[in-house]
């Protein structure tokens, strides 16, 4: 008869024992019956009898102590062991095979004492199998006697050496668990220094300039003479803008600072989508052009990282737009569908210039690679420059950027 899974229910019901708490109990009382069974045919009647059905209670009884005592357990049922294979001239198997259990457990689980110990009870068995045994009860060993005596000896050996081996995998197995991670601790500790090493050359090579850039534009706007209003206003813009740049690097780079363990500070969630009207009226403001926002399709909260992807391509296509088709007007459509949100970005500016080579362009492919979709550009038809970009409804990791 056979489980699900194809297995006797007779492997299950020994297994179930073996790992039960009174498994080594349940152990000790059979292998006594099968040793006290096979001493009754062997011994006869008599003292003989007696002294053999004691002995042979005590090489089985120890194994009830297999796990909480398995050193004064093995030690008592070779001291019985011995003198039962002398006393029936050949050794009794339920015996034999209590040794082995015992034997085997003292070298996988011992301390060191333990499984030199278990070693050296092998050698009494060995010894009375291999040497001149005497008298034993009505005469010596015969050649079966000794064959079966050898035969046992090698079988607690190979116990004894089976339990060593399995502590040696098993020593050796948590020594490279152990190697494993030291080494992922010291790549993470690598990580977060090279993370704090990027931060502070960032700041140290960015953020002087940006906050000249700042200042200049200031300084600039308060103390030329007769700037027109335009002008001024243009020259506020780039300071805001400076300054805002200034605080998203910060930001980014506390959260490089955090990852090597310095204080955390204050977060924000990323901008997405809902922030998008937000971006059009500072376009507008900063541009001064008509900026629009059509949206299409069934509106609908998406993964983080799309909306985030999605806020950083359109802002920098605004910032394009800006900078090589000022005052062109700009439509910035969003076509909402079941698997993906369709990009449409276009200007009436002169078409394409020097961005459509430039870092703004490969950056937004590379956004949009990394969260599965795609982006195309190139001229509008009728005039003007167009960017397209489709990204699915859910980023390939199901996570967006971490929020800060």
């Amino acid at each position: 008869m056979t489980g699900a899974r194809g297995e006797p229910a007779g492997g299950r019901g020994v297994r179930r024992l073996a790992s039960s708490p009174d498994g080594p109990v349940a152990a000790a009382a059979l292998l006594a019956l099968l040793a006290a069974v096979d001493t009754v045919l062997r011994a006869g009647a008599g003292d003989r009898l007696t002294a053999a059905l004691l002995l042979a209670f005590g090489a089985t009884a120890p194994v009830a102590l297999l796990r909480t005592h398995p050193a004064p357990a093995a030690v008592l049922a070779t001291a019985a062991n011995a003198p039962l294979v002398a006393l029936l001239g050949a050794p009794v198997a339920a015996g034999v095979a209590a040794q082995a259990l015992l034997l085997h457990r003292l070298a996988r689980h011992g301390t060191r004492r333990a499984r030199t110990l278990a070693v050296l009870l092998v050698l009494p068995l060995a010894g009375y199998a291999v040497g001149d045994p005497g008298a034993a009860a009505g005469g010596r060993l015969d050649a079966t006697g000794r064959l079966l005596a050898v035969a046992a000896a090698v079988l607690l050996a190979a116990a004894t050496g089976t339990g060593l081996a399995r502590r040696a995998r098993s020593a050796a197995a948590a020594h490279s668990a152990t190697e494993r991670a030291i080494a992922h601790t010291l790549y993470e500790h690598a990580a977060r220094g090279e993370r704090a090493r990027i931060a502070r050359e960032l700041h140290d090579v960015v953020a002087h300039h940006i906050s000249m850039i700042s200042v200049q534009a200031e300084t600039a706007r308060l103390t030329t003479p007769g700037l027109p209003d335009e002008g001024a206003r243009r020259l506020r813009d780039i300071g805001d803008t400076a300054r805002t740049a200034l605080t998203e690097m910060r930001r980014l780079l506390g959260v490089l600072r955090e990852d090597a363990g310095a204080a955390p500070a204050e977060r924000r969630p990323p901008p997405g989508l809902a922030q998008l009207n937000e971006l059009l009226d500072g376009a507008r403001d900063a541009a001064g052009a008509a900026v629009r926002l059509i949206v299409s399709g069934a509106v609908r909260p998406l993964d983080t990282g799309i909306e985030l992807t999605a806020y950083r391509i359109v802002q920098e296509a605004l910032t394009n737009a800006r900078r090589h088709a000022p005052g062109a007007a700009v439509d910035v459509e969003l076509h909402y569908t079941d698997a993906a949100l369709r990009l449409r970005i276009r200007d009436n500016g002169p078409g394409p210039g020097p961005a459509d080579g430039g870092h703004g362009l490969l950056g937004m492919r590379e956004r949009a690679a990394a969260v599965g979709g795609r982006l195309r550009s190139g001229p509008a038809a009728g005039g003007g420059f167009l960017l397209e970009a489709t990204l699915p409804a859910q980023t390939r990791t199901g996570r967006g950027e971490t929020a800060a």
